[in-house]
């Protein structure tokens, strides 16, 4: 069972910075692929970033590129969510998730096993 906890979510104002963290259970962490998802208010919950195992594979969604970097720390069982110049758009519950299968492409949110409790990201203009 792997348990993951997002924190770093906040209130800015558009054009801010916020770091999304989340912090897994579990040793076998870096075998991990990982990725973050969103959900805003009567939207479904859409992709917006993977990261391999190795952390040498990434993919983004194409309304974050550019603007938004994921990376992991597989010492500390963490992966992150940079995300710079926030849009109003933006809003929404950030969710992690893990997939303990080790892939080097994003498979879909079916292929993730297990998520985090969300937190909240507002963004105001």
């Amino acid at each position: 069972q792997v348990q993951l906890v997002e924190s770093g979510g906040g209130l800015v104002q558009a054009g801010d910075s916020l770091r999304l963290s989340c912090a897994a259970s579990g040793r076998t962490f870096s075998s991990y692929t990982m990725g973050w998802f969103r959900q805003a208010p009567g939207k479904e919950r859409e992709f917006v970033a993977f990261i391999s195992w190795s952390g040498v594979h990434t993919s983004y969604a194409n309304s974050v590129k550019g603007r938004f970097t994921i990376f992991r720390d597989n010492a500390k069982n963490t992966v992150y969510l940079q995300m710079n110049s926030l849009k109003p758009e933006d809003t929404a519950v950030y969710y992690c998730a893990a997939d303990p299968r080790s892939r080097t492409y994003y498979s879909g949110p079916g292929a993730y096993d297990y998520w985090g409790q969300g937190t909240q990201v507002t963004v105001s203009s």
